[in-house]
């Protein structure tokens, strides 16, 4: 197993097979496979008649994803589920997925381990590395092409709506004054000087900027909108859909859906208030700190 994998620790990990209701012989779809952690334990509880399908549009992490399912099947032996890897983005799954034929479907909406630490991925500006940030490296507009070929409105706009930067304006003018770009510490360097860390604030000044080029690069809002809308279809009655995400805009996109869905009568939800990490888990994983699940069966 590689280091990445080991690494790799699954946010609210039990709250998240709790509230799925993993039973033997179901069908359950893991939305993001990232390092297959949460899949995992989904897989140890289905036995041999169930069927765990995952998806991830990175394929890296596929691979990653498969090593480690590989390495559970051998060692469950006869009772090891069937399991079923898609390399595709979360938001096509009911091409891939029959209607009615899902127990419960995880989609977790943060950025995988893999993506974060490995700088060549250029998500992050812990290290130094090329301006990426795309998970599906296979297409679409890297953040150095958005970076260095969007004007400055353009750029102040997806800062401020993806990011939530209310600096979005100056961070603009910089940016456009700076470029080009071909690196993630160059443009954190400029981002952190036309917009310096606030008394108050204990993120780093770049993160906002980050976020919100890795929101659009990946579409990831409209790919959240379009699974939530595609899952009714997908459940059987009964079946249990959970969601975590990691900031704001994704929570709203969530709870808007469920409370909506909860309306029309499509859902009951679970969880009257987000379900965040406790105590030990934050101090094990700092990034479970953001962490909010929600939880709802179909009706």
């Amino acid at each position: 197993m590689t280091k990445t994998n080991e690494r790799h620790v699954p946010v609210l990990f039990q709250e998240a097979i709790d509230f799925l209701r993993v039973r033997a012989g179901g069908t359950y779809v893991d939305c993001t496979l990232g390092l297959a952690g949460h899949a995992e334990g989904i897989a140890r509880l289905l036995g041999p008649q169930g069927h765990l399908i995952g998806f991830d549009r990175d394929a890296e992490a596929l691979e990653l994803a498969r090593e480690r399912l590989a390495a559970l099947s051998s060692q469950l032996g006869s009772q090891a589920p069937k399991v079923t890897l898609i390399g595709d983005a979360f938001s096509s799954i009911a091409s891939h997925v029959k209607p009615a034929s899902v127990d419960g479907l995880l989609a977790d909406f943060g950025v995988s381990s893999l993506q974060f630490d490995e700088a060549h991925r250029g998500f992050s500006f812990q290290a130094d590395g090329p301006l990426d940030m795309r998970m599906d490296t296979r297409s679409g507009p890297t953040a150095s092409q958005v970076v260095n070929g969007a004007n400055e409105r353009e750029l102040a706009d997806l800062i401020y709506e993806y990011g939530e930067e209310r600096r979005s304006r100056r961070i603009a003018r910089a940016i456009v004054r700076g470029r080009p770009f071909t690196s993630t510490g160059e443009l954190a360097r400029v981002v952190s000087q036309a917009a310096p860390t606030m008394k108050q604030e204990r993120i780093h000044p770049a993160t906002r900027t980050f976020q919100a080029l890795r929101i659009y690069v990946n579409r990831e809002l409209d790919e959240i909108k379009e699974l939530l809308e595609a899952a009714p279809k997908l459940l059987k009655p009964s079946a249990r859909l959970v969601v975590i995400s990691f900031h704001s805009l994704e929570d709203r996109i969530a709870k808007d859906s469920l409370r909506e869905g909860a309306h029309k009568g499509i859902w009951e939800i679970l969880t009257k208030k987000p379900v965040t990490a406790g105590e030990q888990e934050t101090e094990r994983n700092p990034r479970s700190r953001s962490a909010k699940l929600r939880a709802a069966e179909k009706q």
